[in-house]
């Protein structure tokens, strides 16, 4: 009785044996067409900006203060030049006039009206206020104008298109907006601001609000 099931059973192995093979080929075939997983591309490295020394700007301004109770609002265009121990600042009218010029040296600063002496003082910022009726931090802009800034925790903050908008508090308490950049690509080698927002509360002006728009950008 056993016989015939072995020898039935062997006759239905051997039929099924085309089936077999078509199957393992198949199973093979299939196991060649999976490329195997491909590796992230790396992303491209952000250059890291470097600090210059010396640089040429120039650009247009807008001012909006108070005075005496009553908002105030000036508008025009700056030029601005640094090297590693001097800065030179002038304030023009929308139709080119000079209204303020400023030179800043070592332990030493000048700021000139027109029609008026000039004055002197150690403390640059505290000069451009006393004489002009609103703060410009003349001594932050140096870093500002490129980029650079320290917070109010005394962390140095290096800002970037890839941070939209990016906003630093100041020990001072001006809060600096980059709001647009000369190339918005973030990688793009010696990116520098080109529109910047400060804002700040005063007790002599109120709340200033500077917008400073940078058109010209040279490297001496």
């Amino acid at each position: 009785m056993k016989r015939p099931l072995m020898l039935a059973a062997a006759a239905l192995f051997d039929a099924l044996r085309p089936f077999r093979l078509a199957a393992l080929v198949l199973a093979l075939t299939g196991c060649a067409s999976i490329a195997p997983p491909t590796a992230p591309e790396p992303q491209r490295a952000i250059p890291v900006r470097a600090y210059r020394d010396a640089i040429e700007l120039d650009g247009r301004l807008s001012v909006r203060y108070e005075q005496n109770g009553r908002e105030q609002a000036l508008h025009g265009s700056f030029t601005w030049a640094q090297t590693a121990q001097h800065a030179a600042v002038a304030i023009l009218s929308p139709l080119g006039q000079t209204l303020a010029t400023i030179d800043v040296a070592p332990g030493h600063s000048s700021l000139t009206q027109a029609g008026r002496a000039p004055r002197i003082a150690a403390d640059v910022d505290a000069l451009a206020a006393d004489a002009l009726g609103w703060p410009l931090p003349v001594a932050g802009l140096r870093d500002w104008l490129q980029g650079f800034a320290t917070d109010a925790a005394g962390h140095r903050i290096v800002a970037s298109p890839s941070a939209n908008a990016t906003t630093i508090l100041t020990p001072e308490g001006w809060r600096i907006r980059y709001v647009s950049w000369q190339d918005d690509d973030p990688t793009a080698p010696h990116n520098h601001p080109k529109r910047i927002d400060l804002e700040r509360s005063t007790v002599q002006a109120g709340d200033v609000s500077i917008r400073i728009v940078i058109d010209g950008w040279q490297v001496p």
